[in-house]
Formats: C-alpha cells, structure tokens, sequence
C-alpha cells in the first residue's frame, strides 16, 4: 500500500486489531471492513500501518462468521470473538496470539487513516513512561459519541468514560474534549491480567477495553496519555457517509505523497489515484483520470485527461489520452488513445501507437508498429513497424474456440482487412483494402478480395518496378 517501515528503537510490538463489529449501519452486504478505501479493504489500512511500525505481530480479531479470513494472508494472525460482548472481550479473544511480546498495541480496524507513525510513537512514548497503560487522544471541537478522557490531578489518566448511551457519562464529564481514539499500548502482562475484571457495568451492558485503565489503577499501575497531532488519524468508519469521508483524507494524502516526489496532478479534486499505485518523476496526470490497484507509471509520462487504468504499466515518456486500460502494458514512448480500449493480455512494445476507437485483447504489438484507428485486434502476435490499416479486424472466434493471428514485421494490412484466425501473415506482405485473409500469406507477398487471393513475390516484383521508374 506504499506505507514505510517504521524502525523502533523498542522492543517489536504485538499489534491487536479490532475488526469483529457488525457494520450494520454500512446497509450492505459486504461486511463493513471489506469495503474499499482508495483500492484497498478498509482493514488492509490498519495491517500495513502496524506492519510498517515493526510489529512483531499482527493479530486480527474477527467475528465468528471469519468474514475476513480470506482477505487476510498468512502473515496475520486470525483470532475470532465468539459473540459481540464488547472491546474488552474482543481483545481477550486475542490473548492466545500474543506469544511472548513485552508490549501490545490495540487499535480498532474501522480507524484506517492511523499510520505506522502514530503506531510506532505511541510504542516508544509507552516503553519510556514504564506505565501499565498508554492511551492515545485526540483533542475535537466536537467531541460527541467519543469516550472522553479523565484525566488524575497529576496530570495521568484515571479513566475514559464512554458516552454512546445516555446514562454512560456525566453532564460535567460530556464538556471534556480530549478523547479517546480506540488505540492503546499496554504491558502484555498487565493487560492480560486487568481483562479478567472487567465487568460490564454500563448501559450499554458491554465489556469495554478503557474499564482496564481503571482496574490497573486499582492495582498502583500508572495510566498515561499520548496526544496525537493529527485529528484525522482517528476518524471512523461506520456508514458511507463516513466512508466517503476517510477516503477524502486518504485520497488527499495519497496525491500529496505523488506531488512531493516530482508528479504534477493538475487537478487533484478531479483526479482517483489507488494507494498502491506507483507513479514516476516529471509524469503529468491530467483531468478525471482514475489509476486503480498495483498501476506502475514511468518517468515522464502523460496520462488523460479521461484515462482509467486498472493494474495497468505505462512505460516512460508514454502518452495515454482518453483510454480505458486493463491489465494492460504501455511501452516507453507508446501513444493510446483518443478513445483506445486496451483490455487484459495486451503488450505494446516501446514506440507503438493506438489509435482512435482501437480495441485490443490479448495481443502483443510490436515496437513501432501502428493501429491508427477503428479495428478490433485480438489473441494476436504483430511484429515490429509494422502497420494496421483503419477498420481491421481479427475474426478470432469460431463459435467454439478462440484462434491466434500472427502478423510479421512491416508488414502492411490494408483497410478494412478481416484476418479469420489461425492465420499468418508474414514477414513485409501486405493485404489489400477489404480482404478477407484465410490462408496464411507469406512473407513478401501480397493478399486480396473474397476470400483473398495470394500473390506470392509481390512486395519484391514492386520493388524492382519502382527501381526501373526511378532510373526512367
């Protein structure tokens, strides 16, 4: 996703992400963490930031559906919370992951835009205070529907009081702004013992991970809070109106991380760029473009306005103007587009040309070679320099199996040509205007009417009639 490792000057923490809640309010069959932010699912945000902060391990809490257990690989631990008691039981459910770290980080996995930074500070931050507990706030305007933070006359947290529900919070502790973000450090040993006391006492009738502050209080361990900066890095995800909102910020993060290292976004408010697309210096991407997935841009390219690209490759110095590119490779200094479809299995070689309403699937088109504009070219080998006329077409299905073509070098294939796969035209032979090409043509020769008609030597009988012209 193009996040950095992080290097912690601590010891590697256990990364705890909480990501077993129903998103009921997300209306949606999807579950709530499988939507995508910017190309990715929302819970693959919070594995690559705690996989950048040097976690020694990742452990995802899951719900007892295991709606995440295919999007997770095998690097990430898949812990399941048996029934939805609450984020203390949440992370009880975690304990048997946790193998034998010093230190365990939580944070809630509907949180995406809190990044390998924030994570590996609050670690550092909670291994020099030598607390039980660090808890990481943020101070809001609006503080509404998040727990505030209480904080002790020496300055250190007495506990966070939830205000979900009427009745959780006092009308004196609802005017606190500082509030929890969801993600605390703890020392593993004392987490794992204050979760066995922790009791459901609210009116929500949940068992809530900040009553652990509390009960390591009672036991003369020391709570401290980390202030985060960023007030961004907490903002939640519980509908698509919030969503849109996160992907917002996220976007606007992503196109910032392109611009400060040498692309030029000439309109980022009408520009999509995926997380973990990558894209070269001195690039220009132009207006209502979208570059989605793992799409590589080279150096010095020129991409829209009007392009969409998924998992695609652009070569340096390519230029690709109003196309809609799929699992597709651009060549250094190819040209696509006005109005090119380049679908999977496509390969332009460096210096091609696509032109205007082209259509191509599952072919390899040679360096240099042309297909100017209205022609359809599929499962087809052209060599190099050679030319397409306007209006071709590879017939390349015969109701039951699909067929290759194969054009040769400089080779010339005149308008409005159909080659009927398996065919192979060879090596400098040419088709004439509205051909249809059965048979193989071979190198040098020429193909035409219908069904054509082979003139075999005709490119070398032209060239000895143009010698004689120019000594007339």
């Amino acid at each position: 996703m193009g996040v950095f490792a992080y290097d912690l000057d601590v010891s590697a923490p256990a990364v705890v992400i909480l990501a077993a809640g129903q998103g009921t309010r997300m209306r949606s069959a999807v579950p709530k963490l499988l939507h995508p932010l910017c190309g990715e699912p929302v819970i693959a945000w919070s594995v690559a930031a705690a996989r950048a902060a040097g976690a020694a391990k990742v452990i995802v809490v899951d719900g007892p559906e295991r709606a995440l257990a295919d999007c997770l690989d095998d690097d990430v631990e898949h812990a399941v919370q048996a029934q939805p008691l609450g984020t203390a039981d949440a992370v009880r459910a975690a304990v048997g992951h946790m193998g034998d770290a010093e230190t365990v980080i939580v944070l809630n996995g509907d949180v995406p835009l809190i990044g390998p930074e924030a994570i590996a500070a609050l670690a550092q931050a909670h291994e020099r205070s030598g607390a039980g507990a660090t808890i990481a706030t943020v101070t809001l305007e609006d503080p509404s529907g998040y727990g505030r933070v209480v904080r002790a006359p020496d300055g250190t947290v007495e506990r966070v009081v939830e205000s979900k529900a009427p009745g959780d919070a006092t009308e004196l502790e609802l005017h606190i702004r500082e509030v929890n973000t969801g993600m605390f450090a703890f020392e593993a040993a004392a987490l794992i013992a204050a979760l066995q006391e922790v009791r459901a006492e609210n009116a929500q009738g949940e068992h809530y991970l900040p009553d652990v502050l509390t009960i390591m209080r009672t036991h003369e361990r020391s709570v401290v809070a980390y202030e985060l900066a960023d007030a961004d890095a907490m903002l939640q995800i519980n509908d698509r109106q919030q969503l849109a909102e996160v992907r917002e910020v996220a976007q606007r993060r992503i196109h910032e991380r392109h611009m400060l290292a040498g692309v030029t976004i000439v309109d980022p408010a009408a520009t999509v760029i995926d997380a973990a697309v990558q894209i070269g210096q001195d690039t220009v991407i132009a207006p209502f473009t979208s570059l989605h997935g793992v799409t590589r841009v080279g150096m010095g390219a020129s991409v829209g306005p009007h392009a969409t690209v998924f998992d695609g490759v652009i070569g340096h110095q390519a230029s690709v103007v109003h196309a809609y590119v799929k699992e597709a490779e651009i060549g250094d200094g190819v040209s696509v587009g006005p109005f090119a479809y380049l679908r999977p299995g496509t390969i332009l070689r460096a210096g091609s040309k696509v032109g205007t309403f082209v259509e191509i699937k599952n072919s390899d088109i040679g360096a240099g070679t042309k297909v100017p504009h209205l022609s359809y070219i599929g499962d087809t080998d052209i060599g190099e320099g050679a030319n397409i006329g306007a209006g071709t077409i590879t017939a390349n299905y015969d109701g039951r199996d699909k067929h290759r073509t194969k054009v040769g070098r400089d080779a010339r294939i005149g308008s409005n040509t159909v080659l009927v796969a398996p065919v192979e035209v060879g090596d400098e032979a040419y088709t004439a205007a509205g051909a249809v090409v059965t048979e193989d043509v071979p190198p040098g020769a020429l193909a035409k009417g219908v069904p054509a008609r082979v003139e075999e030597g005709w490119v070398e009988a032209r060239r000895h009639a143009d010698e004689d012209d120019d000594r007339r």
